[in-house]
């Protein structure tokens, strides 16, 4: 009885130990691609896709002279009604919009090199004062 005792505790110690030498050097793999490729990557900026071909019969009529056209241009400075306003002052002419103009949907033309925040704080800005809807113009090219 005695050996067979002895033989069952090594078989339990042997399966006790586990090789993480694979696991290891897969994380480690993995650690350095991310930390080669992070740099790479730029976060604060959202490329726009290229726009379709214009066609003169199929476009539709763009009024750049709206009472509620929004410009962002490419420095993320935001334009309304020909002058330069901040996001919280854009909120505010909104509003009054809003009140003078209930049916219209705000036009926001947006700079394809602006940063996706100074879009993000229209919008944001544009649900705040009411409005349901806004369109953006992208321009082709």
């Amino acid at each position: 009885m005695r050996k067979s005792r002895t033989a069952s505790l090594k078989v339990d110690t042997e399966e006790v130990n586990i090789n993480l030498t694979p696991l290891i050097d897969v994380v480690f793999v993995v650690l350095i691609i991310f930390i080669l490729i992070a740099p790479m990557l730029e976060l604060d900026r959202v490329q726009l896709a290229a726009g379709a071909p214009k066609s003169g019969r199929d476009s539709t009529t763009v009024q750049e002279n709206s009472p509620l056209a929004i410009h962002v241009h490419a420095d993320n400075t935001i334009w309304y009604n020909g002058r330069n306003i901040t996001a919280k002052e854009l909120l505010e002419c909104l509003k009054l919009a809003k009140k003078s103009h209930p049916q219209r949907i705000p036009q926001l033309f947006n700079d394809k090199k602006a940063y996706f925040e100074t879009y993000q704080s229209v919008k944001n800005a544009v649900e705040l004062a009411g409005f349901e809807q806004l369109d953006v113009i992208l321009q082709p090219g």
